[in-house]
């Protein structure tokens, strides 16, 4: 209804019907739209009783193969607290749910248990895609895999990164209960690696950035030091602390900040400046 307006005077929308809609990639013609899932229901049930949004109205998205062939959208609420994940089936024109987890449904243990972000794989080698949320994951038909019970984390980084143990990893950092930074495998939740820390740790990075050490190089804002995957502290030194990227044509990651993309000199301990975005209008 275009003549509604739900816009509060915190410039937050609280109140009103919510759609999921599928749109052409080539025309933008809405093909298909339903309600969705799950509704905002009580705002104030979604983590710390707090009645303003800011719990109610956290959403990830991602598109997974489910079944190992098709991709199915995916559309999650909730991960301070209360803790949701919708999996959708788009086949002919019909846009139909998958599936749906809500920690409300017997799951307590998985609230709160979600990051700012979420990663998509084929954790537990069936060929299907599972849900990596942050601190718990999610098979290809819903069911929860496992939590480790560590909390909310504001950046992780899926992929084989220790290349001595069977599978894939996760290298996550965590804000609350001084668990800090923190390596698990992404199948069962096992802890390879901590390194703790008494702060919220904001952000956290995985990159192969020395080719004499196997595997990928971990650290965080917090670790004030790289290291291994086996938890061997490398240096004292610590990169920019954001994203890892493909550059120069090496072998090794290079680092991506804000507007600048760096190579680690892994002899100097130092970054090389390679590219500054900010030159062009970058920020």
């Amino acid at each position: 209804d275009s003549t509604k307006d739900y816009v509060n005077d915190r410039g937050r929308i609280l109140e009103g019907p919510e759609y999921l809609t599928i749109f052409s990639g080539k025309t933008g013609e809405a093909l298909k739209t339903v309600d969705y899932i799950p509704g905002r229901g009580d705002v104030c049930a979604w983590g710390a009783n707090e009645c303003k949004g800011n719990r109610s109205d956290r959403f990830l998205a991602c598109v997974a193969y489910l079944d190992g062939v098709h991709p199915s959208p995916v559309f999650c609420r909730g991960y301070y607290g209360r803790l949701t994940i919708a999996a959708w089936i788009w086949r002919d024109g019909e846009l139909k749910l998958k599936w749906f987890f809500d920690s409300n449904n017997g799951h307590t243990e998985y609230e709160g248990q979600g990051n700012h972000n979420l990663s998509v794989a084929d954790v537990d080698g069936d060929g299907k895609d599972e849900i990596v949320y942050g601190s718990s994951a999610y098979d290809d038909n819903g069911l929860p895999l496992y939590t480790t019970g560590m909390g909310h984390g504001d950046a992780m980084h899926l992929s084989d990164l220790d290349p001595d143990v069977p599978g894939l990893e996760v290298w996550g950092v965590k804000e609350t209960g001084g668990w800090g930074s923190v390596l698990h495998s992404a199948d069962d939740g096992k802890i390879l690696v901590r390194i703790p820390a008494n702060a919220d740790v904001g952000r956290g990075n995985a990159a192969d950035i020395y080719p004499n050490h196997r595997g990928f190089e971990l650290w965080s804002s917090a670790t004030q030091g790289i290291y291994d995957v086996k938890g061997q502290k490398i240096t004292d030194t610590v990169p920019s602390v954001n994203f890892r990227i493909y550059w120069d044509g090496d072998l090794q990651d290079e680092l991506l900040y804000r507007s600048y993309i760096d190579d680690w000199d892994y002899i100097k301990h130092k970054n090389i400046r390679l590219f500054d975005a900010s030159q062009f209008g970058g920020t």
